[in-house]
Order: structure tokens, then sequence, then C-alpha cells
């Protein structure tokens, strides 16, 4: 049947598939598939005419995507819900839309966690009058970060993934401190003292900050690590009266043993991620002969050296660093002037994790880990004190 045109005297073939647009899809189901994406699927009608084309739209944003079933739609906004249809296309036209999918909600997108890692610190010098040890390193995005360098960047991280945590332990006596790890970012441990002793001493170890030198010809601080720590003090060489030098902080070098005192370990950084300021990384100070002055630790916890004495291994004065700053160790176990081989007897202070992050999220603190957790204005803060493990957000 024809139909006659009274305008144009025309005419048009009712029903022919050669000058009809589609009939609309059949509306499948709808899938978030990141914080930004999702899919919707569809059925193509089976009658009318075809279509060579098919688009899938949301609401809201009006945000579209083509192609075969499942069709993805990208650009969506985070943690935000959304439906959608789906038109179909071919030269003669679009077809109406397809009824409503079911709603969907996009996952929560990734979001900043401001951090301080501190690592391990590390042991005074064992033997005669050993040298400070260096403190564990300290990266941080708040305040300040060790070592003088520029303060770092929040670290990006998404929900429902995780994130390895490791909390470095102090050294035992004479050695390095351990490594302190949150994701991609590592702390060094703090460098260990020198051992004293005029026979043999050997110079401090490069760490996260360096230890001091300990009391012979040979003993000078080491350097410390970029954006981490400072250097240790130097001791003065074998002789009268045996001073060796502090360790490194995070702030600034240890200083050099005298003709009177030990020197003084390096200062740490003070960090208001807590929201309070609060010191990390502090040097520990040079051990001394007997009637002298034992260097003192530097701000954040780094331990006092101590006072050697003639008549065999006799502690006094000295001081671990403290535990959950990364403190570096007084100068170390006292002992005979020409031996640099005695037992290490001081310890550097732990280190410790801190993270601040919007307090709309909820982190889980996994196995191996110790961990608080509270709230400071429009922030959470965890503090993890202890071991290794995983962390996550949701």
């Amino acid at each position: 049947m024809t139909v006659k045109s009274f305008k144009t005297g025309l005419s048009l073939a009712v029903g022919n598939s050669s000058v009809a647009v589609p009939t609309a899809p059949i509306i499948g189901t709808a899938t978030s598939t990141s914080s930004t994406t999702a899919t919707v699927t569809y059925t193509a009608a089976t009658l009318g005419a075809t279509a060579t084309s098919f688009t899938a739209t949301s609401s809201p944003g009006g945000l579209t995507g083509t192609g075969s079933s499942p069709i993805t739609v990208s650009g969506l906004t985070a943690a935000t819900n959304y439906t959608f249809t789906v038109t179909a296309t071919n030269a003669n036209g679009t077809s109406v839309a397809s009824s409503t999918s079911n709603q969907i909600t996009t996952a929560a997108g990734p979001f900043n966690v401001d951090y301080l890692v501190v690592a391990g610190g590390g042991g005074g010098g064992e033997g005669g009058v050993g040298g400070g040890g260096g403190a564990g390193g300290l990266r941080c995005t708040v305040t300040a970060t060790g070592g003088g360098g520029t303060l770092e960047s929040a670290l990006s991280v998404s929900p429902s993934t995780n994130y390895t945590v490791t909390v470095g332990a102090g050294a035992s006596g004479g050695s390095l401190g351990n490594n302190s790890v949150f994701s991609t970012i590592t702390s060094l441990g703090g460098g260990n003292g020198s051992p004293g002793g005029c026979n043999g001493g050997q110079a401090a170890r490069t760490g996260g900050s360096g230890g001091g030198g300990g009391s012979s010809s040979a003993a000078n601080g080491a350097a410390g690590t970029t954006n981490q720590g400072y250097g240790g003090g130097n001791g003065i060489g074998c002789g009268s009266p045996y001073a060796s030098g502090g360790g490194g902080g995070a702030g600034a070098d240890g200083s050099n043993g005298s003709g009177s005192a030990g020197g003084n370990g390096g200062n740490g950084v003070a960090v208001s991620i807590t929201g309070s300021s609060v010191y990390y990384a502090g040097g520990g100070g040079g051990g001394i002969a007997q009637g002298y002055t034992p260097g003192t630790g530097g701000l954040g916890g780094g331990g006092t050296g101590e006072i050697g004495q003639n008549n065999g291994y006799v502690n006094t004065s000295g001081t671990n660093g403290t535990a959950n700053t990364g403190g570096g160790s007084g100068g170390g176990r006292s002992g005979p002037y020409n031996s640099p081989t005695g037992i290490a007897y001081l310890n550097g202070g732990s280190g410790v994790v801190i993270l601040r992050y919007p307090n709309t999220k909820t982190i889980t603190i996994g196995a191996g880990l110790t961990g608080t957790t509270t709230t400071v204005s429009t922030d959470k803060v965890t503090t993890i004190t202890a071991g290794t493990g995983n962390v996550s957000w949701s």
C-alpha cells in the first residue's frame, strides 16, 4: 500500500524498513566495575529495522558509551548512584530509550594518606668507649622530613587494597637498626656507633643516620642518608680522654668528641602528624673515659653515652634509645681501653609508622601488627608500634 503526499505528490512505502528507525533495545543489567566505570548489558530488538550501533547513557550526568553488549560507560564519579538506558541507531535515526536499568553505586575512589615512617635506631659502639648510635631514618609528609630533605607527598591509596607495614626494631647493641616500611616508603635503620679501643677500632656504619665515631684513630662518624638523617660525629682518636662522637639525628649531625666530653647526638625532627608536635629520631650520645662527661642524646629519643671505667666492664650513665622514636643508643659498653671487642650493651629505640587519613575511612590493621586509632579534627590517625603485616581501608 502506498500513501500519496498532498504536498509533494510522492509516495512513501508504509512499513518499509529502509526508512525506519530501530526498535528500542531490551535493557539488561548494569554493574559497577570501578570508581569511574560501569558496564550495561542489553538485548537488541528482534522486530523492526536493524540497528547498526547501540549507546548506553547514564543518569545523572548523561555520560555515554557505545558498543556491543556489555557497553562500558566511563568518566563516572566515585561513590555515586547511577542508572542507565540504552538506545539503538541506524542510518535513519535513533530509537526511543529502553527502560531504565537497575541502580548501581560506583566504588569509592583513591584518597591520600599522610605518613610518618621512622626506622629503628642504631646501637652504640661496643668495647672501650664506643660512638653513639645513629637515629633511624625518618620520612614524613607533615611538618618536616629527615636529613633536611623536601617534605614528601601524601601516598594515594585505594579502598579494599592491602598495603604492607613494617615497624623496624631498634638495634641490638652495636648493630644497625632495622628498616620501617609503609607500602612503597622505606626508612633505613640507624647506623651503628664505631667500636672503641686503641687497637683495631672500626669506622661507624651508615644507615638512616650515621653512627658516631669511636675512640680510636680510625673511628670517624658515618655519613647520613639523603632525605632521611644526618651523619655521626668523630672520635678524637686513641688517647686521653678517649672521647667518641655522637650519632647523627634526623634533624642534625652528631657532634665530635672533645677533650672533656663525648659528642652529643644530633637532634631529631619535630612532627605534628598526631596533632601535637613530637620529636622523633634523635642520635645517641658518644661515650667518654672515666672522669669526663658523656655525650647526651639528641631530642627524639637518643640515648646518653656511657662512662668507661679502667677496672673492667663497668657500665655507668648510658641509656638505650627510646622505644617508638627511632632514637639511637648511647655509646656502647665500656671495657678495657685496648680492646674493641667488648660485648655490646645498649640498644637502639624501635621505630614507628603513623598514618593520617580522612575520618570517613575505616582502617583494618592486619594480623602481626600492633596499633591504635584516634580522631584528630577531621582526620583519623593510626599509630602502629610493632610488627609486620598489612593495613587496608574501607
